[in-house]
């Protein structure tokens, strides 16, 4: 005879002592606990227990009268019904994802479209968690997805019903490397710093526009970009070197890209910028931030002025990905295990090595590649994608 299976749930008001009580109950009948998933709203508690029954325990009622007594002792409502125990093998092979959901406000809008979204898929919705405190602006589910289902039609779903309600949605794949990343890999301009180096050089030297241009064209994969760089240095021939240290002393970093670093350096990832800019402001935002790696292009200064040349391999987007995977050669680190974030055409290679690419606040272009986008004004909201929650950032605070 095959063992009998049974889902109990109590709900109510929460208060110490209710795991020992129920589980308790449990150990004396000689029943066996299969599953158990316990979630608090405010001072709410939700707890449910599935128990296997083992075949020489024909009669679960005497079991069940005295969950039902102690859940009436504790204030609790108590339900139960029946579970067949291949059903439960089924949805327990299911692949499992998390779905993660940001945005300025996760609304009961946004809550209906992705929930309707995936009921039609057929996903189901394990486990809801919030990460941020106060209003919801970060909330992930933990889904399990039926055999056979084509994710990346899912995800395209999802993606287009976060454009139109203005959140940003990421689906990976709930395994142990999506909680085992060890390095971080960061483009410079426009994404730990919120402007183009290139472009604020430019505007010293009375060419802003011109410069600029170039600069947007690249950035859109419109121009090839060691050409563009070229042509842009060239323009630059004559600036002092006190224009650069000028332009380091006012470069305003993207908000939250401190945070986003401190956070990771506690944690004990690896750090690094890896930039097609200059290795004049490179190497001293690792200095400042505390990386562990910076690689930009050697911009040549003669007699206090720059050149107009750089000197060595041009940092291009091909070049990013090679240092990449360089860093994580040296440190022993498998490509699954790092993320990279950037917003330009040339970080397009890099973003798609790592194992979580994600395109920040990026170009048209790199937003339709990347396998993730992120379109929200903080840096360090890129924690998310990795579980950590807004109270746990807080608890690391220097």
């Amino acid at each position: 005879m095959e063992d009998k299976m049974v889902l109990v749930t109590m709900t109510g008001p929460d208060r110490a002592g209710i795991i020992a009580a129920v589980a308790g109950c449990i150990a004396e009948s000689g029943a066996r606990i299969c599953d158990i998933e316990q979630s608090v709203a405010h001072t709410m508690v939700s707890l449910s227990v599935l128990i296997e029954l083992p075949e020489g325990m024909r009669d679960q009622k005497p079991l069940l009268k005295e969950l039902l007594f102690r859940a009436k002792e504790l204030g609790l409502d108590l339900d139960f019904e029946p579970v067949d125990p291949q059903s439960y093998q089924l949805r327990q092979s299911g692949c499992m994802y998390v779905l993660t959901m940001l945005g300025s406000e996760v609304n009961a809008e946004v809550l209906t479209r992705v929930g309707a979204t995936l009921a039609v898929a057929r996903v189901n919705i394990q486990r809801i968690n919030k990460l941020t405190r106060g209003r919801l602006r970060c909330v992930e589910f933990v889904i399990s997805v039926p055999d056979g289902l084509d994710i990346k039609e899912l995800t395209r779903q999802l993606l287009n019903a976060g454009v139109g309600l203005g959140i940003d949605i990421a689906l990976q794949k709930e395994n142990l490397y999506r909680r085992a990343k060890r390095l971080v890999v960061l483009d410079m301009d426009s994404t730990l710093i919120q402007v183009e180096v290139i472009d604020e050089l430019a505007r010293l030297a009375g060419i802003g526009q011109q410069v600029a241009d170039i600069t947007h064209r690249a950035m859109n994969g419109e121009l090839d970009f060691q050409q563009a760089l070229c042509e842009r240095v060239a323009l630059l021939k004559g600036l002092s070197s006190e224009a650069l240290e000028e332009v380091y002393r006012a470069l305003p970093f993207t908000p939250g890209a401190k945070n986003l670093v401190r956070v990771l350096r506690q944690l004990g990832f690896k750090t690094a910028v890896i930039s097609g800019g200059f290795s004049f402001f490179t190497d001293r935002l690792k200095e400042e931030l505390g990386l562990d790696y910076a690689y930009a292009n050697d911009l040549v200064i003669e007699n206090g002025k720059v050149s107009g040349e750089v000197r060595g391999t041009i940092v291009d987007g091909q070049r990013k990905a090679e240092l990449l995977e360089e860093i994580a050669r040296r440190e022993g680190i498998a490509l699954s295990q790092i993320i990279a974030i950037g917003d330009g055409a040339n970080d397009l290679p890099m973003i798609g090595r790592a194992g979580l690419g994600i395109a920040f606040n990026a170009k048209a272009r790199v937003r339709e590649q990347a396998q993730y986008r992120i379109n929200q004004p903080s840096l360090d909201s890129i924690l998310y994608l990795l579980g950590i929650a807004e109270w746990e950032m807080a608890e690391l605070e220097e």
